[in-house]
């Protein structure tokens, strides 16, 4: 990628994840717990959001090995003995950050949708990537190819931290969903699976189940932007 589509990339990075927890800590302080609120994290300013390691050096060293950007900001606290309604608080509290991603998706594809009605976008079906299939009609204009990168970015970014994060998989959002819906001995056997949700992922991730899961999503949204020929 060339300096300006790294910008990009990071920029957009930055500004899901913080929307993402902050999703979190607002959706937390709704059923009582304002953990989150007092800690400073319903903002979307990423410096309350930025993990280290997670937001900064592994993405890095995933463009230096030729990945796309991927990571994690730091978790938001909570506090379950203050929620209301404890079950349901847990359920939708977690499922905030992957919905929060799905708004943001829908946001760019609205967008993008309307730059290729206008005639200001058009498909580009010499890309090489899922983050150029728009180009500005007009190649002259810089303005335009940033607004195509920036849209393609985030949609197809955010579509991936939503999948991602719905895989029932520790300590993913979505296996808090799903120790919220599990009862009895299924409950028990699953917390047993926790010291190993990263290897898990990890294990997940290179046999392709996650891609197998993602590229429906993908296909979907190019086809919904009315773009043959790049399913």
């Amino acid at each position: 990628m060339d300096v300006g589509t790294i910008v990009l990339w990071f920029a957009v990075f930055l500004f899901s994840l913080s929307f993402h927890e902050s999703a979190h800590a607002w959706t937390s302080s709704r059923f009582g717990d304002d953990t989150g609120r007092m800690l400073g994290r319903i903002t979307l300013n990423p410096i309350h959001h930025i993990d280290p390691f997670g937001t900064i050096i592994f993405p890095l060293v995933g463009f230096i090995g030729g990945i796309p950007m991927f990571g994690w900001a730091k978790p938001v606290p909570v506090n379950p003995l203050l929620w209301r309604e404890k079950t349901k608080a847990n359920i939708l509290t977690s499922a905030a950050g992957p919905i929060s991603n799905f708004i943001l998706v829908v946001i760019a594809f609205a967008a993008a949708k309307a730059l290729l009605i206008s005639g200001l976008l058009r498909p580009n079906y010499a890309a090489e990537t899922w983050y150029d299939i728009l180009t500005p009609v007009n190649h002259d204009s810089t303005l335009l190819l940033g607004a195509a990168k920036l849209l393609c970015i985030a949609m197809f970014l955010n579509l991936s931290l939503a999948v991602f994060n719905l895989f029932p998989v520790p300590p993913l959002d979505g296996s808090h969903v799903l120790e919220s819906l599990l009862r009895g001995e299924m409950a028990k056997a699953y917390e047993q699976i926790r010291p190993f949700g990263f290897i898990l992922l990890m294990g997940l991730f290179f046999l392709g189940v996650f891609s197998a899961v993602y590229t429906p999503f993908r296909v979907a949204l190019v086809y919904a932007l009315g773009i043959e020929g790049l399913s």
